[in-house]
């Protein structure tokens, strides 16, 4: 299946397993390996990535860029074939890329411990600050629009008009949510039109399992970096704060069990602005909690959607299964909203911790 590909690269198939590897949910990923060494093959998933030589592009710029300003900055980029290339089309259209697999390295698919956070939210912090200077005009989108709070909005209110009414019914509860919640839009609009927010490179999928570690769970580096675009920060911060804040995740069923964490909040606002502190500019720092806000409401409005649109995009694994994941992200944003004067005690309390290393240096 892959000898072709594995050619490409140099590798003879015959001296090599190969096992599905990872977690990921869009790309297929393998990993290839024998005694002597290892390496990830991922097949790209070009119904999502409508142009894969964006990603392609967007990493040989970075890479470039980092080798030349932070050459001791671990980032994994892809591997060139033989032919000089570091994407492979196969014979049936299917595009493939060829990373080194990090040895001494693991992923963590649910946070056990703050450090794990703080950790994660230094890594991504540090790849934001080392491309601070970079020339963003060079990237390509490789997913436009990929949070565009306005535009999800605008698709959650077009599903209403097209959606039965069976299913108007049964999500009438989230659809009051979704439109009780519209203060967050309207404060998203007044983010993206301030002139004092910059656009910066961004990540874009924070989840904890887009993080290697090692060993002594202390972050090594980030992974699947193919949502790496121009973007806001809010994007990185947001989705850390949906995804580790609770002990749940997205899929969980039982809504009592969503809970904020308020030191893994802590965790990742001082593992961030360890790195983007002096970075940010003051307009920016003034929506740091509302990242969380953000990301949890246009997710919540993106499985809503989903539902009212009969799973065409995420799919159902049972009846209800996106009305569910609307329920649950809707649990978390009441939970996050009402943690709020916690977070600003928290924020307080970092930044002069923060402000006393600094003065020590």
């Amino acid at each position: 299946m892959f000898n072709d590909i594995l050619i490409s690269f140099g590798l003879n198939v015959s001296e090599y397993t190969i096992q599905p590897f990872g977690s990921g949910l869009i790309n297929h990923t393998f990993k290839i390996s024998n005694v002597n060494q290892a390496y990830i093959l991922q097949q790209i998933n070009d119904s999502v990535f409508k142009h894969p030589g964006h990603i392609d592009s967007n990493l040989a710029l970075i890479k470039q860029y980092l080798d030349e300003t932070s050459p001791g900055y671990l980032f994994v980029a892809p591997l060139k074939s033989q032919t000089g290339k570091s994407i492979i089309q196969s014979a049936d259209g299917k595009f493939y890329r060829m990373f080194p697999f990090i040895e001494g390295s693991h992923t963590v698919n649910f946070l056990q411990d703050t450090r794990e956070a703080y950790s994660a939210a230094v890594q991504f912090g540090r790849f934001t600050r080392l491309l601070n200077n970079f020339d963003i005009n060079k990237l390509e989108y490789t997913l436009p629009d990929f949070h565009n709070l306005k535009l999800r909005f605008s698709q959650f209110e077009q599903a209403l008009q097209t959606a039965d009414d069976e299913k108007l019914k049964q999500a009438d509860d989230e659809i009051k949510k979704a439109r009780g919640y519209i203060a967050i839009l309207h404060t998203y609009n007044k983010f993206t039109a301030n002139s004092e927010i910059k656009l910066r490179v961004i990540h874009h999928d924070t989840k904890i399992n887009n993080v290697l570690f090692d060993d002594r769970q202390n972050a090594l580096c980030l992974v699947d970096l193919d949502t790496v675009m121009p973007g806001y920060y809010l994007s990185d911060v947001g989705d850390m704060m949906r995804t580790y804040l609770s002990p749940a995740n997205e899929e969980e069923k039982d809504l009592g069990k969503i809970v904020i964490r308020t030191d893994f909040f802590r965790a990742i606002y001082k593992g961030y602005m360890s790195e983007m502190g002096t970075i940010l500019t003051e307009a920016e720092k003034k929506y740091f909690i509302f990242s969380g806000e953000m990301m949890i409401y246009m997710q919540g409005l993106r499985f809503l959607t989903d539902f009212l649109n009969n799973d065409i995009y995420y799919g159902a694994q049972y009846e209800g299964h996106n009305l569910i994941r609307a329920k649950n992200q809707f649990k978390l944003l009441e939970g996050y909203i009402n943690a709020g004067p916690l977070f600003k005690d928290i924020i307080t309390g970092v930044d002069k911790e923060l402000l006393a290393t600094t003065n020590d240096i």
